[in-house]
């Protein structure tokens, strides 16, 4: 009789059970900073495609200084065209390499098994390639200022610029790169889709950049800037699902 009270009192009671759940799926933030922290760890690494691009970036800023050497006048109003001239080409040659090493390596479809949110994927690889053509712009200003002896670029008003730039050139490029990686002329084909797209930005780019080192206003290309880089982060987060897909 003791020994069945006593297994009476052991056994627990149904209402007290709780089904075990386990959340395989990391958090939004987590899965978007794992991907960053993968690529910037992989790129400082072999360091392949920040040496490309500032390869790249030095040789365009040499030839613009020699062919623009013998015109002062020349050289001032076209500063904020040879900048953003070196930093498109430059971004592209990035965000080629960059989707091109994760299709190489299986990168991507592990990515695309993994059980996160696409939008992380697509979030991570931008904020990589941003950062990667940010740092390629924090080494070439000082250059250029040093070649072209101008430094009216280090103001703030024209780093604002620079970066309201660049998030919507790498906001664009990410969601091609992703398509263009999947064909065997890759390399011809980004700059086929991503200029024709990205003129706005470019344009708004140089005539604020070039008010801003002239001192003249520019609010009408900076409010372009803004409603540009909204309005394409959002398309580009809204299909980057389906064409990862394809």
């Amino acid at each position: 009789m003791t020994e069945t009270k006593n297994a009476e009192i052991r056994k627990p009671k149904a209402e007290n059970l709780q089904p075990v759940t386990f959340n395989l799926q990391p958090s939004f933030l987590k899965a978007t900073f794992a991907i960053i922290h993968k690529d910037l760890a992989a790129e400082f690494r072999s360091r392949e495609l920040l040496t490309a691009m500032l390869t790249f970036s030095v040789l365009v800023i040499l030839i613009f200084n020699f062919a623009l050497d013998l015109n002062i006048d020349v050289r001032q109003k076209v500063t904020a065209g040879v900048l953003w001239t070196t930093f498109a080409f430059a971004g592209t040659l990035g965000l080629n390499r960059s989707m091109a090493v994760e299709k190489d390596r299986g990168c991507m479809d592990g990515l695309l098994l993994a059980p996160v949110d696409r939008s992380a994927i697509f979030f991570g690889k931008a904020i990589s390639n941003l950062a990667f053509m940010l740092i390629v712009e924090a080494i070439v200003l000082p250059l250029y200022a040093f070649f072209y002896n101008e430094t009216r670029i280090f103001q703030l008003e024209f780093i604002a610029v620079l970066l309201l730039g660049s998030i919507g050139y790498i906001s664009v490029g990410t969601l091609l790169s992703a398509m263009s990686v999947q064909t065997r002329t890759r390399e011809l084909l980004l700059p086929i889709l991503l200029f024709p797209i990205v003129v706005p930005v470019l344009i708004a780019a140089v005539l604020a950049s070039g008010a801003i080192i002239n001192d003249l206003e520019f609010s009408a290309p900076l409010n372009i800037l803004i409603v540009y880089d909204v309005i394409f982060v959002a398309v580009s987060f809204m299909f980057f699902d389906a064409v990862v897909e394809e």
